[in-house]
């Protein structure tokens, strides 16, 4: 089903290109104007792009090294966070979702049922972990700050280990250390 404000109508073509973060080489997908896609899986950046009739086309295109630059700050602590241009795609509900997760600050985590509560959804627990899963702009979105109510880390679509790398590096940037998480005890087990 198409999300996009024009219907779909004619398909808006967009490179297809990998960004290299210590989490391995993430596809994205971006036009000449706006990053439609941060992932972790290039199939998942494929089904994303016919889902929403993104034309791919081979090259990087010109926010592929703006993309690059932020996520390189990001990784070594230089920002906590990013003024891109992005476009998420996705239903109302999901829009409104990643907006509020775009409120967690920094090193700080809440809960689904807490997200639940800020869009005025406070039933919604599950909608919003579906929500998290269908993040299009992973770490951009900061999904992976999500956690349960019983502050263990649930679910995340990079898989749990990469979540826990992501919030051990924000803490490691709010303590004002230089040691990657690596070097501080984190396990990719």
């Amino acid at each position: 089903m198409c999300q996009r404000k024009d219907g779909c109508k004619m398909p808006i073509q967009v490179y297809f290109f990998k960004v290299k973060t210590p989490l391995g080489d993430l596809p994205a997908l971006a036009s000449d104007r706006v990053i439609y896609y941060l992932g972790y899986r290039v199939e998942d950046a494929r089904t994303f792009a016919s889902r929403h009739h993104l034309a791919l086309q081979p090259g990087e295109g010109p926010l592929a090294a703006p993309l690059s630059r932020a996520l390189a700050a990001y990784f070594t602590g230089q920002t906590k966070d990013f003024s891109l241009p992005i476009q998420a795609l996705g239903t109302p509900f999901q829009r409104l979702v990643w907006q509020a997760l775009r409120e967690i600050p920094y090193g700080q985590t809440a809960s689904y049922q807490a997200i639940a509560r800020a869009i005025g959804r406070p039933q919604a627990c599950r909608a919003i972990g579906g929500a998290n899963h269908h993040n299009p702009l992973s770490i951009i979105i900061p999904c992976h700050r999500v956690i349960r109510a019983d502050g263990s880390l649930g679910g995340y679509g990079g898989g749990l280990a990469q979540k826990k790398y992501l919030l051990d590096l924000e803490q490691a940037g709010l303590e004002g250390s230089l040691a990657k998480p690596s070097e501080k005890g984190y396990d990719k087990a």
